[in-house]
């Protein structure tokens, strides 16, 4: 819990006095979800809860409006400066929660920190070779090479306030361990961390100095992670809370007859997939096969592929309220890759037959991990594939766990198949190659998501032409032969584009965007 002090600290005396002032005659809202920030450190974790709880709190050089398209936030403006990279011009008057005036200073302390090797977003940077404040109101981004991505690349890199970091000594981010910045938050956004509970409940209330104009009328915001979904139900039909995401697929039909509620549908910029263990020398979780990994087999990868009928896991475990993906972006994606739209076939035969040649006529046994708060129906989804896997002689052991340990057990390459899931930042193909294909290099800052090391010498050479490519036509040949390289080695299996479903009580206006945020200042209730 934050201390009382602490809090005062976050909301700066005069707003706090201002804002506990106003409740009495504003509106409380009150949402839950499944999986609870597992910090509020901006550079600690690349993951969506994180970020997207967090882009109501921090603010970056630019921000996605409701139709998802890049606009000015913290910089007013910017151009390119051809193949030399990027300026920036910082707004001026724009204050911290704690009242400290944003400066260029603060942007070049931000980049140190998100770039820094304990940051889990420090692939964002992998084109930047310097930064340089040029006055205290302009900086400039220098890149290797030509990078027209590089605004939409850092949509969500969030700008700290140097003072209080090295005040606080949280200079660098802790992904494991616990600093200041892990419970406390200074961010120039529209809201404000007025109490944390890692867990059980983070309470926001508006920031009365935030630069922009607030559309939302709320006074107080309180966040309730509620990892069964009937539990979570229970709460909105009951009054409790006023919003949920997601909520049951098979609760969608009598919602939407439900008289005071609405359903909120859509569909998410995320692809679902299961990674392998490719650099692993040898199974950690089989009882019968030791001192080898077959997954290192192309074969065996493909068997494992054709083995899960997608089209039987969206009927039945998503009630049809997902799209067969063949690729690590949808088609709504800049770069997808129309010349390989096809997956591959269901064919339980051909999989026998894969894993016969490969040397497994009577397959194996391997470790499956999978999150059971993180995506939608994602054990179920595993425990279905488990299922597939069986009829073909893979005999996947299935642990499943909440997300909280999760990403800490994959960065200690505890397994034999994963399951993720991946919502490209940019909107472009190139973003899952940079982080999910590209062999992992931490000087480089690459990779930092490839849990399972695949690894290709094409690939790695084609990610800086795709990233520095102005004409589209060639860049995305270069999309196209990057995306037949991930399909031929079957580095990853990709099986459905997630669906958004919301709900919330019919007297709450929303936005509901692709990238799967919620953004407070968009909430107004009524």
């Amino acid at each position: 819990m934050v201390s009382s002090t602490s809090r005062m600290t976050l909301l700066g005396t005069a707003a706090a006095l201002s804002l506990f002032a106003g409740i009495a005659h504003g509106k409380e809202f009150k949402w839950a979800g499944t999986t609870d920030p597992q910090t509020m450190d901006p550079h600690a974790t690349n993951s969506a809860p994180v970020l997207g709880f967090l882009n109501n709190v921090y603010e970056g050089l630019v921000r996605r409006n409701k139709e998802m398209k890049i606009e000015p936030a913290l910089a007013e403006s910017w151009e390119s400066l051809g193949a030399d990279g990027w300026r920036f011009k910082i707004r001026t008057g724009v204050t911290f929660q704690n009242g400290a005036a944003l400066t260029a200073d603060d942007v070049l302390f931000s980049y140190e920190r998100a770039s820094s090797e304990e940051s889990d977003v420090r692939s964002w940077f992998a084109p930047v070779k310097e930064v340089k404040v040029v006055d205290d109101h302009t900086i400039d981004f220098l890149t290797n090479a030509p990078n027209p991505l590089f605004p939409d690349s850092i949509a969500n890199f969030m700008i700290m306030d140097r003072e209080w970091s090295t005040d606080n000594d949280a200079t660098r981010p802790s992904k494991e361990a616990e600093n200041f910045a892990t419970l406390n938050t200074n961010g120039t956004g529209a809201f404000q961390v007025a109490t944390r509970d890692p867990g059980v409940k983070t309470t926001l209330k508006p920031f009365a100095g935030w630069w922009d104009t607030l559309e939302s009328n709320i006074t107080e915001a309180v966040f309730t992670p509620i990892g069964q979904s009937a539990t979570g139900m229970a709460a909105l039909l009951s009054g409790e809370i006023d919003f949920i995401s997601p909520i049951p697929l098979q609760d969608v039909p009598r919602m939407k007859e439900r008289s005071g509620f609405t359903v909120h549908e859509g569909v998410e910029a995320r692809v679902l997939m299961f990674g392998f263990a490719h650099q692993a020398d040898s199974l950690k979780f089989s009882d019968d096969v030791s001192g080898k990994n077959p997954f290192q087999d192309v074969r065996v990868r493909q068997a494992a592929y054709q083995a899960i009928n997608v089209d039987a896991l969206i009927k039945k475990i998503m009630r049809g309220n997902a799209q067969p993906a063949s690729q690590l972006v949808s088609e709504a994606m800049r770069g997808y890759s129309p010349a390989n739209s096809d997956r591959l076939a269901y064919d339980p035969d051909a999989a026998k037959q894969l894993l016969a040649d490969a040397g497994y006529p009577d397959g194996f046994s391997f470790g499956l991990q999978c999150p059971n708060d993180r995506y939608i129906n994602d054990e179920a989804i595993c425990k279905a594939a488990a299922s597939m896997f069986a009829k073909v002689g893979l005999n996947a052991k299935l642990t499943a766990m909440p997300v909280r340990n999760y990403w800490p057990e994959l960065r200690e390459d505890k397994f034999d198949m994963y399951l993720l899931g991946w919502s490209p930042g940019t909107f472009d193909a190139e973003h899952p190659i940079r982080f999910l294909v590209t062999t992992p290099n931490k000087e480089k800052k690459l990779g930092s998501w490839n849990f399972g090391d695949f690894s290709n010498a094409r690939v790695d050479e084609l990610l800086p032409m795709i990233q520095t490519e102005l004409d589209d036509t060639k860049r995305q040949g270069m999309l196209d032969e990057v995306t037949q390289v991930m399909q031929q080695e079957v580095a990853y299996i990709p099986m459905y584009v997630q669906p958004l479903i919301w709900a919330s009580k019919d007297n709450i206006e929303l936005t509901q965007r692709t990238d799967n945020f919620f953004i407070l200042r968009w909430v107004t209730v009524n």
